[in-house]
């Protein structure tokens, strides 16, 4: 009898995401107005968002090996939960700069407690033929809540126009319903490995000992965050556009719907195909996106522009993750997939901080541009790695 691809932990997991995703995605689109009017400039949110997302990464490779050396994932994935729902609406308690900042690197380290348990369960929870489409339904799951977190984050503020600390408290709701949702989850047994609690920085080891198509992918996915910066600046750039707040939040659940739509679908394609025909055709797409976006000036340029990015985003997120988990023993998945968030989330916090000054000194269309020629050239990396996707011998 054929075994089920969408399993109960897997649900379960999606759920939490899903929730989780509502609580910070009634954040995320409103985040640069709210920043600035605290006082912000455009480079100090870039500076803000790469420190938080270097933060959720360098725990992520951290945390994710830990889970692999107990061979425990559940402590992680309610911990991790648990901090970025009480950390979301601590941003709005005080506006003086450090505050913001020790709460954003709060909310995002809740992340990297829980990414490395979570992917490395969704992992354990599939077949290696089928983990694609696993992870990709999980990021459908979490896209949904991406997508339902703006709708109410306008709704509010169509009643409350510019209340934004109000919403940042708003927000612990469904985070605690994610939180509660991680009770239901039930602990998968696996071998730990050697070596105890491991250093904090201990994981960078990892990319040393592991097997070569993965050193070899980690490679390509690291130099393609160091190009790719935070979605802030999309939507900052649809605010220099000239669109209202209303426009910017409407675009950015149009692409978190589509993302959402394409994600299990793209999955499938990926175990169908192989990750890595997916995942180019997903950077080809990116690359002509922020080309677009350069020279967009009607709405139904960005109309096109924001579905493609969804369909950008659903062919590379789960596809890379399952890519990945494909390469290396699943007791080392937690370390694996970890050790790449962590590099990315460095790359990101380069990325982010450089972009800003890029937009500052030479403006948006240099910065939209030059990101898109980048892209091409880590595409044609990647299209001269080996497509083979068989995880080295000891694979439990």
């Amino acid at each position: 009898m054929q075994q089920k691809i969408i399993t109960r932990t897997v649900v379960l997991l999606g759920t939490v995401s899903l929730l989780t995703d509502v609580a910070s995605e009634m954040l995320y689109p409103v985040m640069p107005l709210y920043l600035e009017s605290i006082g912000f400039t455009v480079a100090g949110i870039g500076v803000l968002e790469g420190v938080a997302s270097a933060t959720a990464g360098l725990s992520k490779g951290y945390f994710g090996q830990w889970s692999d050396r107990t061979g425990r994932r559940l402590p992680f994935v309610q911990i991790g939960y648990g901090i970025s729902a009480l950390a979301k609406p601590l941003m709005a308690v005080f506006t003086a700069p450090w505050w913001v900042f020790l709460a954003r690197t709060a909310e995002r380290l809740g992340k990297g407690v829980r990414t490395g348990g979570r992917d490395a369960m969704l992992a354990g929870a599939a077949r290696p033929e089928t983990r694609a489409r696993v992870f990709g339904f999980h990021r459908a799951m979490d896209t949904t809540g991406a997508a339902l977190g703006p709708l109410l984050a306008l709704g509010f503020l169509w009643a409350y126009p510019g209340q934004y600390r109000w919403l940042f408290i708003i927000s612990v709701v469904p985070g605690l319903l994610a939180v509660a949702a991680t009770l239901l989850l039930r602990e998968q047994p696996v071998m730990p490995q050697a070596g105890g609690r491991p250093g904090i920085l201990e994981f960078i080891r990892y990319i040393r000992t592991a097997a070569g198509p993965y050193r070899r992918l980690f490679g390509g996915l690291i130099a393609f965050a160091l190009i790719n910066s935070s979605d802030l600046f999309l939507l900052l750039m649809l605010k220099e556009a000239g669109l209202s707040d209303t426009a910017l939040i409407g675009w950015y659940v149009f692409y978190n719907l589509v993302y959402a739509v394409l994600a299990y679908p793209f999955g499938g394609l990926a175990d169908r195909f192989g990750p890595k025909r997916v995942y180019i055709g997903g950077l080809l797409v990116f690359a002509a996106v922020y080309l677009g976006l350069s020279q967009a000036v009607a709405w139904w340029h960005f109309g096109a522009l924001f579905a493609a990015y969804g369909l950008y985003a659903a062919a590379t997120e789960g596809v890379a993750k399952a890519w990945i988990s494909r390469l290396v023993p699943l007791r080392e998945t937690g370390t694996a997939i970890g050790t790449v968030s962590a590099g990315e989330s460095v790359a990101s916090l380069v990325a982010s901080s450089l972009a800003g000054v890029v937009w500052i000194t030479f403006g948006a269309d240099v910065l939209f541009a030059g990101t898109a020629l980048l892209t091409l050239l880590v595409a044609a990396y990647i299209s001269s790695l080996s497509s083979a996707t068989t995880p080295p011998s000891g694979t439990p």
